[in-house]
């Protein structure tokens, strides 16, 4: 039986669709306390049962990107604030490798601002 949670990814473009699980297996091998759950009818992904990131396609880029719960208290160049007041995303190209050494930084700051919550 397909969930709603498998059937976000299957209906994408192959292209983002494989960046996004690629993105999905990089998260969950980051922390073994990460989970994937369908939250506000997208992949929602927490720590210890706190609300870390999510997935979701930019409109205008059309490109996927990773929105960071407490992304506005998280210091990184990469990632984008656009109009948002306490979130902030980062882009992901893809048609390029994943950026791995930067998303696993902007993580270890996320989940360090669970530790606080």
């Amino acid at each position: 039986m397909t969930t709603e949670l498998d059937f976000f990814y299957l209906k994408q473009e192959t292209q983002i669709r494989d960046c996004l699980l690629a993105l999905k297996t990089t998260i969950l091998n980051f922390d073994k306390e990460i989970t994937q759950e369908w939250k506000y009818k997208l992949p929602f992904f927490y720590y210890r049962r706190k609300p870390v990131c999510y997935f979701w396609i930019h409109k205008k880029y059309k490109q996927p990107y990773i929105g960071f719960v407490d992304g506005g208290l998280i210091d990184n160049p990469h990632l984008l604030q656009e109009k948002r007041s306490r979130m902030k995303i980062l882009l992901v190209d893809q048609h390029s490798d994943l950026p791995v050494k930067v998303i696993n930084g902007i993580l270890t700051q996320a989940i360090a601002l669970c530790h606080k919550k």
